[in-house]
């Protein structure tokens, strides 16, 4: 380029010029255009550099995005320098340690690819082998390299020369050990797969067979493993025609339980059917999912019992009522489970078989027994020899799981050893029950049967008391009757009308009582409620217990607050349990007063009336008042009566849902009270005048 451009400026200016001028200016010329290539050559050589400079530059950010490292063979030197990355030291290494990381396996196939690039049979090498990242004196780290190879030559005189070989090398072991899991995580799956208790198929999303496991191959008699022809040219929509329900174009979670039936594959079972479509995360189908279960078996032990149903019924209820029996045992025995464990040296308490309760040690559970001499609490200081045999024991102990110790506990204990494989004792299984509840209901029965007993002995006392008291009246009503012709005096024969107008009185009182209480036997006696004036009634009730009242030194009282206070109650059942009470104040009362009243009181969120008796008679003694409301039970055999009064007061006022009770002290004087619930509907305060 430079020789034509002199050439064109001297023919310009060769004419021109004389010779000597003109030699002057071919030189002059040939300057200027040598400064001018040169100029050109340094730019072109310094674009050049700047390009090798910025693809360096991008070559050594690709390695470092790529995280490969770059090493360099130099065969003359027979040593690896390394250009980049972290898999060998900075200084490099001899080709004897750069052997000694490769994995001994790998050694020979790694160097085979080398002795190839520097043999010139091959330009670049692609392959794996196994490194030791040790490079200390601690336990190899084995991991996966790739690497490629590159051989470097130049080319001198025509005659071409390997230089070196560079590497890129990949640490993969992170990959291999993904690519591990999740081939072992794949391999699990189709295990599972193929292994399931039911069977499976998937289907592309327009309904073309694509995998199924060896129970659905079992379920449709498949003729191979790998395929069948029948139903991998069927389309799942066209197989069977309970799917003609299910929409192709939107498919929906169907489960279907109906017989199927395939005449050229001998098929015809009863299936359980369930078709799942799985999509993808934008919602789009890409597998349909079909699962079958072969229920043929379960649907004929079903008609089978079925048909034993009837047959069955009696024992299943028989099954039921000693089920419910047994619950109901298990309801109302206060039992736990426990379980000894030596070498633990423990004893922990279940509630059920697996929550525990209590953990004691076997010196603690020794602790607990009240009686310390007994023969089974001394045996657990050897607790290996106890246990070594069944026991039981029933005693008392502190109790186990409350740590409330002031109230003492009836239990009874029994156990099995237990011995592991090698029949060696471990401790001991069984259970811890609490029998409290049974001796408290052993005791009462015991005071029961006494109370029978009692009661026994005092319906023969009743027998014999009602005989007197029925013969008492009688006897004096045709006494008198038999006198009352003969006498002449007014004043006698009002006496004598008086007195068996009492005694008829009495008598119908005795009579009325018997009635009540074989009501209450029978349960027969019944509360009849309607809205009466309580205040009307109870004025009219006292002024005829009024009269009852005869002794010179007793007053009768009466505390009525209201005019009128409307409720619903049953009045005659309320009445006799007030003419009970004063009845009884008549006959123990002697100097003093009786006084009857009530109030309006509320008890539990309820309205009420509470009425009561009071007298200053001679009292009821503390270890008495519970036993006055009992049947045939008299304080004083000298007073008239056949004791059911307060009895029947105590069934009157119970079948109303109330209470009923006394306070007395002997020689003061007692009161008896009762309430019961009641709906106030009206009150009217009395007017006091001026």
């Amino acid at each position: 380029m430079t020789t034509y451009l002199i050439l064109l400026i001297a023919a310009f200016v060769w004419p021109l010029q004389p010779l000597p001028t003109i030699f002057g200016t071919i030189i002059l010329i040939v300057f200027i255009v040598m400064l001018v290539n040169n100029r050109l050559i340094v730019m072109r050589v310094r674009k050049r550099m700047n390009e090798s400079q910025f693809t360096g530059r991008m070559m050594e950010q690709a390695v470092k995005i790529s995280e490969n490292n770059v090493v360099r063979y130099v065969p003359r030197d027979k040593y690896i320098y390394n250009l980049y990355g972290h898999l060998i030291p900075e200084n490099g290494l001899t080709v004897e340690e750069w052997k000694s990381h490769v994995h001994p396996d790998d050694l020979e196939p790694t160097l085979a690819a080398f002795y190839r690039l520097l043999e010139g049979k091959s330009n670049s090498e692609d392959f794996f082998y196994r490194w030791n990242f040790e490079f200390g004196n601690g336990e190899p780290r084995w991991g996966f390299l790739h690497n490629v190879s590159v051989a470097e030559y130049t080319q001198t005189a025509g005659t071409k020369r390997l230089q070196s070989i560079i590497s890129t090398l990949l640490d993969e072991t992170e990959l291999r050990r993904q690519e591990e899991e999740e081939g072992e995580l794949t391999d699990k799956y189709k295990l599972i797969f193929e292994h399931s208790i039911i069977g499976l198929s998937f289907y592309s999303p327009d309904g073309w067979l694509l995998d199924s496991n060896k129970i659905m191959r079992d379920i449709c008699h498949f003729d191979s493993e790998a395929y069948d022809e029948h139903f991998y040219k069927t389309n799942l929509f066209d197989a069977s025609p309970f799917l003609e329900c299910c929409d192709r174009h939107n498919v929906q979670d169907l489960w279907i339980c109906s017989e199927s039936i395939i005449p050229e594959r001998d098929i015809q079972d009863y299936l359980e059917i369930h078709l799942h479509p799985i999509r993808d995360d934008l919602g789009k189908l890409i597998y349909i999912a079909v699962a079958a279960r072969n229920v043929s078996e379960e649907r004929q032990m079903y008609l089978q019992a079925k048909l034993n149903d009837q047959q069955l019924q009696r024992v299943n209820e028989e099954i039921k009522h000693y089920e419910e029996e047994l619950r109901y045992m298990m309801d109302s025995c206060d039992m736990l489970a426990w379980r000894i464990t030596l070498d633990r040296d423990c004893i922990e308490f279940y509630q059920g078989l697996s929550t525990v309760s209590k953990s004691l040690t076997l010196k603690q559970l020794q602790s607990v027994f009240v009686d310390q001499e007994n023969a089974f609490v001394r045996s657990l200081e050897s607790p290996a020899e106890a246990i070594s045999k069944p026991l039981s024991f029933l005693g008392q102990v502190y109790p186990v799981i409350s740590e409330n110790r002031t109230e003492l506990q009836w239990v009874q204990l029994n156990s099995i050893p237990e011995y592991d494989e090698k029949g060696n004792l471990t401790g001991s299984f069984g259970v811890f029950r609490n029998m409290s509840n049974v001796m408290m209901k052993q005791d009462q029965l015991r005071r029961e049967t006494e109370r029978a007993n009692d009661s026994g002995r005092l319906k023969s006392v009743f027998l014999a008391n009602m005989t007197h008291e029925i013969r008492t009246p009688l006897n004096a009503i045709v006494g008198f009757t038999d006198l009352l012709p003969v006498i002449d005096s007014p004043d006698d024969k009002r006496e004598m009308i008086r007195l068996i107008h009492n005694n008829c009185d009495m008598l119908l009182r005795l009579i009325n009582d018997i009635l009540v209480l074989s009501n209450v036997d029978a349960n027969a006696m019944e509360i009849i409620v309607s809205e009466v004036d309580f205040a009307q009634e109870f004025a009219n009730t006292c002024i005829s217990l009024a009269q009852r009242v005869q002794e010179p030194g007793v007053e009768f009282q009466q505390v009525n607050p209201y005019e009128s206070l409307k409720t619903y109650i049953d009045s005659g059942r309320i009445q006799q349990v007030i003419t009970n009470f004063v009845t009884n104040a008549v006959k123990y009362t002697h100097q003093g007063h009786i006084q009857v009243g009530y109030r309006i009181e509320e008890r539990s969120g309820r309205q009420g009336l509470y009425v009561y008796c009071e007298d200053t008679g001679s009292g009821i003694p503390k270890e008495k008042q519970d036993a006055v409301f009992e049947r045939f039970v008299k304080l004083n055999d000298f007073i008239q009566g056949t004791g059911l009064g307060l009895s029947i007061c105590k069934a009157i006022i119970e079948k109303c849902n109330g209470e009923i009770g006394v306070e007395s002290e002997v020689d003061q004087g007692s009161t008896f009270w009762f309430w019961i619930p009641a709906d106030i509907m009206e009150i009217k305060e009395k007017t006091t005048t001026a």
